[in-house]
């Protein structure tokens, strides 16, 4: 049984999507073992509470260094016995010490078809305003591995998303989340709790 450990910062609709396929039995063999927010009014965490899992707040503001903060998030995920962390909107830099202790159990949503739209300052509307202004015809949302590079970790799962004349950055967020993350995501943590995804180098196989 994969235990997963979701972080988030704000509403959780990419941790719904989450837990309806839990519950819905599209993620297998999985337990999600723990929400954890760097935000105590996300209402995330609400989500989390409302299905019976264990919901936290580890926040940088009740730290007097960054460094006490991180070392207080992962012993938090050691402690749960963690195999999978799952970054569902959690707006915080992953410090080095964590993406080593979890090299290649930590995944991340993208609101973007990276290499397009990614690295350091795109993030939520960010991504679609960028999209928009470049006028591309094709967007959509990638999940990957997380390394040190920002947004650079080996890449799993993309899916596009087709881009109106008339969209806004919300309504293509909205459809972004609803065509792309919402299906990528459980698909990922199903594939990686079953076995079926190995990492090589920065590429990734996933078998049948």
């Amino acid at each position: 049984m994969l235990r997963v450990a979701v972080l988030v910062s704000g509403g959780g609709t990419n941790l719904q999507a989450i837990i309806d396929a839990v519950e819905e039995k599209k993620i297998t063999n999985t337990q999600i073992a723990c929400v954890i927010s760097n935000n105590k009014n996300a209402y995330a965490l609400e989500r989390a509470k409302k299905h019976g899992i264990t919901a936290k707040c580890i926040s940088p503001k009740d730290y007097d260094q960054r460094c006490e903060f991180e070392d207080a998030l992962l012993q938090e995920l050691l402690d749960l016995e963690i195999d999978l962390v799952v970054l569902a909107g959690f707006l915080v830099v992953i410090p080095p010490k964590m993406i080593e202790a979890f090299r290649s159990r930590i995944i991340n949503v993208h609101p973007s078809l990276i290499p397009a739209f990614c690295g350091t300052g795109f993030y939520g509307l960010k991504v679609h305003e960028g999209a928009l202004e470049r006028g591309v015809k094709l967007t959509g949302a990638t999940v990957h591995f997380v390394n040190e590079e920002t947004d650079g970790g080996p890449i799993i799962l993309q899916k596009a998303v087709e881009v109106q004349e008339d969209d806004t950055p919300e309504t293509l967020q909205r459809r972004v989340m609803e065509q792309a993350e919402w299906k990528l995501l459980p698909q990922a943590i199903d594939l990686i709790a079953n076995d079926k995804v190995t990492v090589n180098g920065n590429k990734v196989n996933i078998s049948k």
